[in-house]
């Protein structure tokens, strides 16, 4: 038997399982996923505040008297280490809830010279020891050390630095610890897949987070389509055709 027939076998073979064929392993990934994915989500929008309040601080100390005025007619909220510190707090809040998102979703920078080209299982193999030799353990080393960080900052009632800044520290310390839990538990989303996809049937399909299945390997790379530069169309090409193709209707017309 040749290769190609051998490939041909292998393709027909292959069985993509629908929801109620999934394991409960793969069921509760899905589960994780999504909720990494909604945590992830609510994260995301914690960049609205961040940029807004960017631009109002930035402004009112542009205008100098006018940030002075507000400070003391209206509210000690349009002081600039206050805003400053609200800045700080939307980024963090962002940064930390995202964590999780961008692994489900393959979206973290990956060193690719090697991993690019290794074969699926290998690839499996690889995500599977760093899941749970690196990403899983360290992230649960993190959550502990920022949990006492954010009791410690609780149990003296700890405030800003400045005078005029934020009070109840332990509660954006807080937010740094939950951010990591989600992280753990997009690893944990994934882990359950890789473990199937190692050690289950091989003729299942599924869809996964962070690999592509061989037969997708041609077609897409992270789990974004390839592009394949040499067929790409060049733009000024194809627009000089468009624009060739414009003139000779023009012309006809008249």
């Amino acid at each position: 038997m040749n290769d190609q027939t051998t490939s041909e076998t292998a393709a027909g073979e292959i069985r993509h399982l629908s929801a109620e064929e999934m394991p409960f392993s793969l069921r509760l990934s899905e589960t994780l996923r999504r909720f990494v994915d909604r945590i992830g989500r609510f994260g995301s929008w914690f960049m609205v505040p961040l940029v807004l309040i960017t631009v109002f601080d930035l402004g009112l100390r542009k205008t100098g008297g006018l940030q002075i005025w507000l400070v003391e007619n209206v509210s000690s909220v349009f002081g600039s280490t206050l805003l400053q510190e609200l800045e700080w707090h939307s980024h963090t809040v962002m940064f930390t809830l995202v964590l999780g998102y961008g692994y489900i979703w393959n979206s973290h920078v990956r060193v690719d010279l090697v991993r690019e080209n290794l074969k699926f299982r290998n690839r499996a193999w690889l995500e599977f020891i760093g899941l749970t030799f690196f990403y899983i353990p360290y992230c649960i080393v993190l959550i502990y050390f920022s949990a006492v960080y954010a009791y410690d900052s609780w149990s003296i009632g700890e405030i800003s630095a400045s005078l005029v800044g934020l009070s109840h520290r332990w509660i954006i310390k807080s937010v740094l610890a939950a951010g990591l839990l989600v992280a753990v538990i997009a690893g944990i989303a994934v882990w359950l897949q890789v473990v199937i996809a190692l050690f289950g049937p091989q003729h299942h399909r599924f869809p996964l987070m962070t690999l592509e299945w061989p037969e997708e390997g041609e077609v897409k790379i992270e789990g974004k389509a390839r592009l394949d530069l040499e067929e790409a169309d060049d733009v000024i090409e194809a627009r000089a055709r468009q624009r060739r193709i414009e003139d000779e209707a023009a012309a006809s017309a008249g």
